[in-house]
């Protein structure tokens, strides 16, 4: 009974959860493209990491400001799991192999497709 009121927040915390992991999600793409913040990873001016940051750069756009927010998410989550696969899996745990970023971003674009951009969203006003 404690938490049960605030059920009514849904919209508003889905909606800050978006906002929230894209803004992360956007450094990401940032990093590889610009190398901004500076990192280890440098720019990625060829192939899949150039893929990769320009999905994460604009993907990233699109659902902080939640346009297009199910199939963007769909597209990024996709990535997110190509991205494990790819280059985290060399070991079974995530914790070891640096993946939980990636598992931890494609499971909640995942959980985006089917709950919707949530509040703030761009979407929303499409249907006012």
């Amino acid at each position: 009974k404690l938490f049960e009121g605030l059920a009514q927040y849904r919209p508003q915390a889905l909606g800050v959860l978006r906002i929230m992991t894209a803004l992360q999600f956007i450094e990401h793409g940032t990093q590889k493209l610009f190398n901004f913040p500076v990192g280890t990873h440098g720019s990625a001016l060829s192939g899949l990491p150039l893929a990769a940051g320009i999905l994460e750069l604009v993907g990233g756009i699109l659902l902080a400001l939640g346009l297009f927010a199910r199939p963007v998410a769909f597209i990024l989550a996709g990535e997110m799991a190509v991205a494990y696969f790819m280059a985290h899996m060399r070991d079974f745990f995530p914790v070891n192999n640096s993946g939980d970023a990636a598992l931890s971003f494609c499971f909640i674009f995942l959980y985006l497709v089917f709950a919707g951009g949530g509040a703030f969203a761009l979407d929303n006003r499409a249907r006012a």
